[in-house]
């Protein structure tokens, strides 16, 4: 997704590695010594999957053995073969006077878990929000500097396991309200304005395994203000605005990664304010009708639209959450009769909508899901 509002992000010395923010001693730390002395390290590694999640940050600091067990792959493999893998929800919410902005991470009970260290970088609007691999990527964005918007090629990554960031290669060009997306472990991005405020149709993508951003094949015409999902192994752009449209763009734009091409289709959603993927779907609020959900198939390239039950104003808009294969919806304004709303695909008919005590403590201006 790409997120539109400003954020305040820490202007000190947050550009430094994960390894950079561990001790000297830790990383020199290359003994032959177990993992865990006097166990096999399969058993020692099973053992360190068994710690509760939240504690994962404090374990990141016992040993470099430690840290990079719990920052690989084969960690989050235990995790889940022991049925351990716990979803939160990262919400970046904006405070009661609209101002300052920040990421509040819940469990699937809504229980606050932990407050993210500020963002790295200059405060920035426009920028693109990934989770890839058990990290939230920040990409790009713009800041505006004596009242023009300079456009970035900065990236960010958090790494949910040690709760740090650390600064990734740059983009090859800098650009704001753009597309982004993962598909099959790399990131692509797609369109958006470029650093004069050209519209772009250039995409590139990212391969964690190089941390090298590639130029790969365009768009065949420029394409801003739109938003991206991957099904299966491809990845689909839609809404925004193209150059050969007027108004918004009902074109679906499809990149097929194998055949290094794109195709389209013209049946997508214009003007949306929320989307999200569930369950090999796509579910989209448009700014013209807050109280339906459109959701596409893309196995038949079609669309269902479900009403929303009214609670407090009809005006009142939401942004999408994920915990547990359900769908949150927060509203937008803080009115005494505003609920989160809570829709099952999975419920029986009729029994879809619930209301649910998880919000944010702000405004949620966007969320993601990650599972560790």
């Amino acid at each position: 997704m790409c997120f539109a509002d400003s954020v305040n992000q820490d202007k000190s010395t947050h550009t430094r590695s994960n390894h950079s923010l561990t001790s000297e001693s830790m990383d020199k730390d290359d003994s032959p010594m177990a993992i865990l002395p006097g166990l096999p390290d399969d058993v020692a590694k099973y053992c360190l999957a068994l710690v509760p999640r939240s504690n994962f940050p404090a374990m990141g600091g016992v040993c470099k053995k430690w840290r990079l067990f719990i920052q690989s792959k084969e960690f989050v493999m235990v995790r889940k073969l022991a049925g351990l893998l716990e979803e939160w929800l990262y919400c970046l919410t904006m405070d009661s006077e609209g101002r300052e902005s920040h990421w509040e991470v819940m469990d699937c009970l809504g229980r606050k878990c932990l407050s993210l260290p500020q963002m790295p970088g200059p405060c920035k609007a426009s920028f693109g929000v990934v989770v890839l691999n058990g990290k939230l990527i920040i990409i790009a964005g713009y800041s505006a500097i004596e009242g023009t918007a300079v456009a970035s090629a900065e990236v960010y990554q958090y790494d949910s396991y040690l709760n740090s960031w650390s600064r990734l290669s740059d983009m090859n060009v800098a650009r704001y309200d753009f597309a982004c997306a993962e598909v099959n472990g790399l990131v692509y991005i797609v369109g958006g304005y470029g650093v004069n405020g050209d519209n772009l149709s250039s995409v590139e993508m990212y391969d964690p395994d190089t941390n090298k951003w590639t130029l790969i094949e365009s768009l065949r015409r420029p394409r801003w203000g739109c938003f991206a999902c991957g099904f299966g192994d491809k990845l689909y752009v839609m809404g925004g605005r193209s150059s050969f449209t007027i108004g918004n763009s009902r074109f679906v734009d499809i990149y097929n990664p194998e055949k290094h091409s794109w195709c389209e289709i013209k049946n997508g959603c214009v003007m949306v304010t929320a989307h999200a993927v569930l369950e090999k779907k796509l579910f989209c609020i448009e700014w013209k009708n807050q109280r339906k959900l459109a959701i596409f198939s893309p196995e038949n390239n079609s669309w269902t639209m479900v009403p929303v039950p009214l609670t407090g104003s009809s005006s009142v808009g939401f942004r999408f959450g994920i915990l547990d294969g359900k769908l949150l919806l927060f509203p937008l304004e803080k009115e005494p009769t505003s609920q989160t709303l809570l829709y099952d695909p999975n419920a029986a008919l009729g029994s879809e909508w619930q209301t649910s005590d998880i919000k944010p403590s702000g405004l949620c201006l966007c969320s993601v899901t990650m599972k560790a």
